[in-house]
């Protein structure tokens, strides 16, 4: 016998659970944003408790714009394969040939006084 899998398997209850923990995290962090606002108007209040007045809605809007945003990337992948299946094959790629590989450079005198120089540098480091 199978377990109940719940309300939330539900589509509906699983819209009540987001929205329940959305509206939850905003109370809670909006009760701490008050907090932080009577320990900014106190005595000892501090520009740092000011920043967090703005801070905890922020934090408290963060579960619901993250269920929006994983509902839209959810519709756009959804839209993305409805598109793969209907679009017809693309056309074949043509690859060129190959060229032919270029004359090898001659080597400047300067470069490979450059390049033996960093030969004995290495020789020397390698050494030591």
């Amino acid at each position: 016998m199978p377990a109940d899998p719940g309300p939330a398997a539900s589509p509906l209850g699983r819209r009540l659970l987001i929205v329940a923990t959305s509206v939850v995290s905003l109370a809670l962090c909006c009760g701490l944003a008050w907090w932080q606002w009577d320990r900014f108007t106190s005595a000892t209040g501090t520009f740092q408790n000011l920043g967090y007045v703005l801070q905890w809605p922020l934090f408290g809007l963060f579960p619901a714009f993250m269920f929006w945003r994983i509902k839209k990337l959810r519709e756009r992948e959804e839209e993305a394969a409805g598109h793969s299946e209907q679009a017809p094959a693309p056309a074949p790629v043509r690859v060129p040939a190959p060229r032919p590989a270029a004359a090898p450079v001659e080597e400047d005198d300067e470069l490979a006084a450059y390049n033996r120089y960093l030969r004995e540098l290495n020789a020397r480091d390698q050494q030591s």
